[in-house]
């Protein structure tokens, strides 16, 4: 069947390229749909996903796979099918029309339209609705049940407008009397009675009366819902619990928060205190979905959170505090441990329970983690903060960052980091049965991983502490390891100061790791305390061997384990291997080298993730990429075998996101080709049933293909990238050309690719339907020589295709970001052959930008010169010439070609200081040079209409040099500050 599929999807591609159809427009983009989120139900009967369009209303579909039968739901999304396979629960948007309509009114959030719920129960094809949702919940293994959350009911206008009134009305009349009862003073005072206790009893009357007034006027602000200085937080709303089998209902009030427990066996709410009861407390209750009973576990609190079952829903924990003031400077959080049957939780750990370290109380942002066997609990313990000093005022307080040389990480870095560093938390564990504590980690130990599902009796601590300061030119944090016994505290260094990252074995028999600098992968026997190169007797590499920075090689990866810890499967550039992880027996070639033969990158499919280890004989499906026609597909093999992989599909063609039925051999596959991107279902992963057909609303458009193509650099080394001709496509046309590269894409050769609103680059399809073709080279890089790099790369490219007769080569471009960006900055000083430029956030100037803060991250930038992407391999007082060299500002006199740069102003990645370098040097030299700078916007744009705009933009600045197209205004002229906001200059010039 897919070998049908495929000639059909030929012909038809053919049939669409053949067509004269009309070219992609900028106001295609909001309309253009593709598909969404998908789920399949655990039975595989079942099938949800949406398509959605880009700015607009999406669609949910409800389809069963065995008689093809779909409903469809306008708006649905976020959907869940129950753990039965029974229904489907989803929210409903309101339409993006009515929504937008309400931020052009700006209406209060409160007013805005709201979510709606929705519920089907499968095999039916009715929505039941209920407005006005929150949030809902479902049990994650648990059948039945369904919790959902109201938004706070609307007030009613006409009672309140009615009440509203009659206090004006009364505030008039009282403001009348005061009026009154002046001007009978002043009479009186006319008729000579005593001045000054006339005018005493008139205050004292009209304070009466205004303080009357004030009250009234409190009373209409209640009415009118806005908050008041004093009052207490907004109080819970309605939580229904609904019973899916037989549609009964209950509704608890006032609820905050809420968690089913993971077999649906028990709800925990929390409930708030009611704003008109000046005494009213919040709590804890928990609904037993067995006996239908209601509990109180804990009540006058203020507040409560971090709620955790265990694992079989009969102890549930929670952190909670009682301080109801408002003015309290700190809140202490308590440990509360709540078991079945009980009649309230119990505080079980405060700031002063024994083990509590001095100085630190109960963490009110730590998770609480039950172990599986519910004989642990563990939660977190933090500093108790400084109270703010409130006799310092504001405005005289000075405003500074203090860098110090010994910081662990630079102050930008931990200003980024900061609300991170004040929640910080450090585990402690509590048994569960004696409710005793024990600390376990400290501000050495920033890093935990519970092990066999909290059961073993020891964790995984790390920490990078006395390391950090080399990330500024490492680009990466060492590691302490250590195994610490959860029964005593005491810990063990397993390695030190690695740069590697440590996993614990599903059973908790080994800690393991891959040490870049070895290029190998390691164990630690818990029982033994051996460490074991578990790998090197591996003949093929298991790193990437196309690694072209100056730093260690990314390993190839990792598989998982097989049941008991009894094997480790690792991958090497093309195959699998099974390995022991004692390092007793030599490594086995499970796929039997067929990968390295046949070219294939094989990855593992994830079919369960819940699921911790694979099971011994199991057949694991394995994705595959077949690296010289970039054909994609699946393979399957048996672990405990050394076999050929068994072909399942492989065919040109692209896979997305892949959904397995939890209890059925049935797949929700996502598969694109250039041509088009749809979801199918399969049971075996070799046909496929087509599901959705998207792809029909280009058919009008002139569409585009894409082919690999192959060439020889100048270095003599041969690449390869993708071309993309319109589909209308004739040979004895010449066709302008834009080259469009970041680093190596080829490998994409069948993704689809969406007419979408550009957030930093140009929009291939846009492009190639209205008349150019588009070429991506790979790039391939030498230390010490990026600039170069991409000079033998794209000019070898540019020159190589301007060879065919239906190129014209006087009319070629180029256009990249951020790191293609620069390689653009670069090349236009290197070559005049390209009539235009683009470089989106280049970096101009290595020199400067070396020292530079990352501003999103607040990392210093140093380590991606020295070590990563701009590939200098050195620092730059050990050679200085090739910072120099590689900076485009520094040969700025030579560029020729005109530049378009994009660089904003919030840019977090390269700083916009580099945009601002390259563009006042070409200024300032006279060379025709326009910076696009995005207000507020980061490395690449986010607000949509920015997108639009800038789509816009390139579209223009390429037809006016490539097409000869007549110049827009920001082109010809510019947009002066008196028009901004005015004119956006996008209408043509004089």
């Amino acid at each position: 069947m897919r070998y049908l599929f495929t000639v059909v999807l030929f012909f038809t591609s053919c049939l669409l390229f053949s067509q004269t159809n009309a070219v992609l427009t900028h106001d295609v983009y909001d309309g253009w749909k593709s598909a969404g989120e998908r789920a399949i139900s655990n039975d595989g009967n079942y099938v949800v996903y949406t398509i959605n369009e880009q700015e607009g209303d999406g669609i949910m579909y409800i389809q069963n796979l065995s008689t093809n039968v779909m409903m469809q739901v306008p708006r649905g999304y976020n959907a869940v099918i129950t753990n039965d396979s029974k229904y489907v629960v989803f929210k409903i948007k309101p339409s993006f029309a009515a929504t937008r309509q309400a931020r052009i009114k700006k209406v209060k959030p409160d007013d805005l339209p709201k979510d709606s719920l929705g519920m089907v129960t499968l095999g039916s094809n009715e929505v039941q609705k209920v407005a006005r949702l929150q949030s809902y919940k479902t049990p994650q293994k648990g059948v039945s049940w369904l919790a959902y959350k109201m938004e706070k009911a609307l007030a009613d206008t006409a009672s309140k407008k009615k009440m509203t009134d009659s206090l004006k009305l009364k505030i008039d009349n009282l403001t009348k009397l005061a009026d009154s009862v002046i001007r009978r003073s002043i009479d009186s005072v006319k008729g000579n009675i005593e001045r000054e206790e006339v005018i005493k009893a008139a205050q004292k009357a009209v304070k009466e009366i205004y303080k009357k007034a004030e009250d009234l006027l409190v009373e209409a602000t209640d009415a009118e819902g806005d908050e008041l200085p004093g009052k207490k937080p907004a109080e819970g709303t309605d939580l229904v619990l609904k019973n899916l089998y037989n549609n009964s209902a209950i509704t608890f009030t006032r609820i905050s928060d809420y968690i089913f427990d993971e077999k649906g066996t028990r709800l925990v709410m929390k409930f708030t205190a009611n704003a008109k009861d000046s005494n009213s407390r919040g709590g804890v209750i928990v609904y037993d979905l067995q006996r239908l009973k209601t509990d109180t576990i804990a009540k006058g609190l203020n507040d409560a959170k971090n709620f955790s079952f265990s694992t079989d829903g009969s102890q549930l924990a929670f952190v909670a505090e009682k301080d109801s003031s408002s003015k309290a400077l700190l809140r202490f959080f308590k440990l509360y441990h709540y078991t079945a049957g009980a009649d309230s939780a119990m505080v079980v750990v405060q700031k002063f329970t024994a083990g509590m370290p001095m100085g630190t109380t109960v963490s009110e942002e730590a998770e609480l983690t039950f172990s599986e066997d519910g004989s642990k609990l563990f939660f977190g313990t933090a500093a108790i903060a400084r109270p703010k000093d409130t006799s310092l005022v504001d405005f005289e307080l000075a405003r500074l960052d203090v860098w110090h040389y010994n910081d662990d990480y630079l102050q930008p870095q931990q200003l980024k980091q900061l609300t991170q560093e004040l929640n910080r938390s450090y585990t402690a564990v509590l048994y569960t049965d004696s409710k005793t504590m024990r600390q376990l980690a400290n501000d050495s130990t920033e890093s935990v991983s519970f092990v066999d599902e909290g059961n073993a009796n020891w964790m995984l601590t790390q920490s990078t502490k006395g390391n950090r300061i080399a990330l500024q030119w490492e680009g990466r944090l060492r590691n302490n390891a250590y195994v610490t016994d959860v029964n005593t505290g005491t810990r063990k260094l397993v390695v030190a100061n690695n740069p590697g990252n440590f996993r614990a074995s599903p059973k908790g028999k080994f800690v393991y790791w891959y040490d870049p600098v070895q290029k190998n992968y390691f164990t630690y026997a818990i029982a033994t305390g051996k460490t074991v190169n578990i790998t090197e007797k591996i003949s093929e590499p298991l790193y990437d061997l196309e690694n072209d920075v100056p730093d260690y090689a990314s390993p190839s990866g990792s598989i998982g384990w097989i049941e008991n810890d009894n094997y480790f499967l690792v991958k090497s550039s093309y195959d699998v291997w099974r390995v022991d992880p004692t390092g007793n027996s030599n490594p086995v070639n499970i796929t039997n080298g067929f990968g390295k033969k046949n070219s294939l990158e094989f990855d593992y499919v994830i079919t369960d993730r819940d699921k911790k280890f694979i099971n011994s004989g199991e057949t694991i499906v394995l994705r595959a990429l077949q690296k010289t026609n970039k054909h994609n597909g699946f393979y399957s093999i048996n672990v405990n075998e050394k076999a050929d992989p068994a072909l399942l599909v492989n065919e040109p063609m692209g896979y997305g996101q892949i959904v397995k039925a939890k209890d059925a051999a049935v797949w929700l596959v996502q598969r694109s080709t250039i041509a088009a991107s749809e979801l199918y279902s399969s049971t075996n992963l070799k046909s496929f049933m087509p599901l959705t057909a998207i792809a029909d609303q280009q058919k009008k458009y002139n569409w585009l293909s894409a082919e690999l193509v192959r060439w020889k650099m100048f270095d003599g080394k041969m690449s390869e990238g993708i071309l993309y001709k319109p589909a209308n496509f004739d040979s004895t046309k010449k066709y302008p050309v834009i080259f469009y590269f970041y680093e190596r894409d080829a490998d994409g050769l069948y993704n689809y690719r969406a007419p979408a609103p550009s957030a930093s680059t140009i929009n291939i399809p846009y492009f190639v339907s209205n008349g150019y073709l588009v070429f991506d080279p790979n790039i391939y890089y030498k230390d010490g020589q990026p600039g170069e790099s991409a000079y033998n790369s794209v000019v070898s490219a540019a020159k190589y295709l301007g060879k065919n007769k239906w190129v014209d080569s006087t009319r070629m471009a180029i256009q990249g970001q951020s790191w293609g960006g620069y390689q653009v900055a670069y090349l236009v000083t290197r070559t005049n052959m390209f009539r235009a430029a683009g470089a989106g956030a280049p970096v101009a100037n290595m020199t400067s930008a070396y020292g530079g803060i990352r501003w999103g991250t607040g990392i210093n930038r140093q380590f991606q010169y020295e070590k990563t992407q701009s590939r200098i391999g050195a620092t730059l007082w050990q050679k200085p010439d090739l910072y120099l060299k590689n900076s485009p500002l520094f040969a700025a006199d030579k560029i020729n070609t005109p530049l378009l740069i994009m660089h904003n102003d919030a840019d977090g990645s390269v700083p916009w200081y580099q945009g601002i370098e390259l563009f006042t040097a070409l200024r300032r030299l006279n060379k025709k040079v326009w910076m696009l700078q995005y207000n507020g916007e980061d490395h690449n744009l986010v607000q949509r209409k920015n997108r639009k705009d800038l789509s816009v933009r390139l579209a223009q600045f390429f037809d006016y040099y490539l097409k000869d197209a007549k110049p827009a205004m920001w082109i010809q002229s510019g947009v002066p500050a008196t028009l901004k906001g005015v004119d956006w200059g996008l209408g043509a010039g004089n």
